[in-house]
């Protein structure tokens, strides 16, 4: 059987306030700060995954605005060659709250650049975070 890279979803959630991170609750990375998102279930479009992995980790609906790009380096994620799609997204319901694998969950006005998981420095800068 071949190999083939698994795919993902990152969501860059804007608010007035800042930008919603979840702080890992799983290796790899764990206790770091990440952008809500996960892996897309088979069957599953992923636009319909970004929106679920963003309510599961952080209690928000949300609607997506536009693709911020995708990410394919093969080293990107320690678990194996994960591509993910990136999208940027408003908050239209829901309530802030950490579940899913994320320990906790906040809205920084100022992100912690240098506590960041993966390669989501990039896609926060892709994205127009500053």
């Amino acid at each position: 059987m071949k190999r083939a890279p698994m795919l993902t979803v990152d969501v860059v959630i804007r608010t007035p306030g800042g930008v919603v991170l979840v702080k890992r609750g799983n290796e790899p990375y764990k206790g770091k700060w990440a952008l809500p998102g996960g892996f897309v279930r088979y069957g599953e479009r992923i636009e319909e995954a970004a929106m679920r992995e963003a309510l599961e980790e952080t209690g928000l609906s949300v609607k997506l605005q536009r693709l911020v790009g995708v990410y394919s380096d093969p080293k990107r994620d320690p678990r194996g060659h994960v591509i993910s799609a990136c999208f940027l997204a408003k908050q239209i319901g829901g309530r802030l709250k950490a579940a899913s694998d994320a320990v906790e969950v906040k809205i920084f006005k100022r992100v912690p650049w240098r506590g960041l998981a993966f390669d989501h420095a990039r896609i926060l800068k892709d994205a127009g975070v500053r």
